[in-house]
């Protein structure tokens, strides 16, 4: 049951898109809760440098999920500052600890490392949802691999390929994106604790100017959190990062919305081949009661041209970082990666359940090829005339007039249809090198030239399942 209300603008990610569990780590009450969490790992390094009391770090661990976010909204009305209001609202409950809370710390010692944390926990479940796609798209492209079907290239018909070979493509651009989404997982820094401008001088005052201790002092908190920090930082760890991170999910998107489009055009009627569950129930237009129209591929493709923007924002944030910091970012961040992440978690969870419930149609697969096998036969029959000791351009242009005689007259209704197989079969340039059975075999037995595709499109299969980063 939906928490919100619907008397003001409500954004469709609130409700129409993504996951609730992606959702829950992109709340206000999980933001809160990870800032506590930070303050409470700086208290506990400082508590073991003797700058803080066990009695105070005790007390701030009791209240560090007490998060009140209407108390918060009063203080920050007052004093326009919202990390300053969380930090007062958490101070004000710990009658005991609350005075050393933010010791040494600027904000963003605070909001960066905890920004750091969310986008960790939604890496891991961006992976996870790969990992259920790497599954089903391995199966199906396992069951396809041996079906004929015919290739387009310029959405024109070409030469055979299969199914299973097609849905590979998708898989080996997916290996991609997982190893790139890994990396930047495993790469990801926090700012660490350096203070106001990230030269650490607040915590080199706190402790009596030893270095060593300064730099105990933050490996402390961030093993505490479970993350690393960048060595040098200005008041932000570097905004670099943030284009990484959206690179990785763009290029993700990217793969989805190549596939969505494919599904898109061979669903069209003209090719028939496959196509997303339809249910019994389901409304396919409001006008026209025979529809039954792509929308979840339509809903991927339109989701991820959205997100193929939002690299741009995070490239501007970065590069007018000016000198130690400014503020034009803090506003767009607000909404850029829970944005982000709420698509390619609501991509993913589509094209999961679209791919497990693919119809393809072997009729239709069927019918293609048998529509278009005399053309994309040609390639077959030129390699086996140059086999036979043919000169291959000479044979290319050969058999491109026949094509482009039998193309042309097919728009003259006043001509007799003409035969291909029989005008190849009988031509005397062709003979001197095959036989006229040969010619015809060649023309007719077009399903098997197929080369390597259903053994790589297995390896694609096998890399799927078997990976590691």
């Amino acid at each position: 049951m939906s928490s919100f209300s619907y008397d003001d603008y409500v954004s469709p990610f609130t409700w129409r898109y993504g996951s609730n569990q992606m959702r829950e780590l992109w709340s206000e009450i999980h933001k809160r809760k990870l800032l506590r969490r930070v303050w409470y790992a700086l208290a506990r390094a400082q508590c073991e440098h003797g700058l803080v009391t066990s009695e105070q770090l005790d007390d701030l661990y009791n209240h560090i999920d007490d998060v009140n976010i209407e108390r918060s909204l009063i203080i920050e009305k007052t004093i326009k500052h919202d990390l300053m209001a969380e930090l007062n609202t958490y101070a004000e409950q710990c009658e005991v600890g609350g005075s050393v809370l933010h010791l040494g710390a600027t904000s963003m010692d605070i909001l960066d490392n905890a920004d750091v944390l969310r986008i960790k926990s939604s890496l891991e479940l961006i992976i996870n949802g790969m990992v259920r796609l790497r599954d089903v798209l391995a199966d199906k492209i396992d069951d396809w691999a041996s079906i004929t079907c015919i290739g387009f290239t310029h959405l024109q018909p070409a030469e055979p390929t299969t199914v299973g070979y097609r849905l590979a493509q998708y898989g080996q651009d997916l290996l991609v994106d997982y190893d790139e989404l890994v990396r930047v997982l495993e790469s990801l820094c926090g700012k660490g604790f350096k203070g106001a401008v990230g030269t650490s001088a607040s915590y080199l005052s706190l402790l009596d100017g030893d270095n060593e201790k300064v730099m105990d002092l933050e490996r402390r908190a961030m093993d505490f959190l479970g993350i690393n920090s960048f060595t040098v930082s200005t008041q932000t760890y570097p905004r670099k990062q943030d284009w990484f991170i959206l690179n990785a999910l763009s290029g993700l998107g990217a793969t989805l919305y190549r596939f969505a489009f494919d599904i898109r055009i061979l669903q069209s009627p003209l090719s028939g081949e496959l196509s997303e569950n339809f249910s019994k129930h389901q409304v396919g237009s409001s006008a026209m009661p025979f529809k039954s129209n792509p929308i979840n591929s339509e809903k991927i493709d339109s989701l991820s041209r959205y997100l193929a923007a939002l690299p741009r924002v995070a490239w501007d944030n970065a590069s007018h970082s000016l000198l130690e910091r400014t503020l034009d970012d803090s506003a767009n961040r607000r909404i850029l990666f829970p944005q982000a992440f709420l698509i390619v978690d609501e991509l993913l969870n589509t094209i999961v359940e679209l791919v497990e419930d693919l119809h393809i149609s072997t009729e239709e697969i069927d019918s293609n090829m048998n529509m278009y096998k005399e053309h994309a036969s040609i390639e077959p029959l030129l390699m086996a005339l140059c086999k036979a000791g043919a000169d291959r351009q000479e044979m290319h242009e050969l058999l491109r007039t026949y094509i482009v005689d039998v193309n042309s007259n097919n728009f003259d209704e006043s001509l007799e249809d003409i035969d291909l197989i029989d005008k190849l079969a009988s031509d005397e340039t062709l003979l001197h090198y095959v036989s006229s059975e040969t010619i015809r075999q060649q023309l007719v037995s077009i399903e098997n030239y197929v080369g390597l595709a259903p053994d790589s499109a297995s390896i694609v299969a096998k890399k799927l399942r078997n990976y590691s980063s």
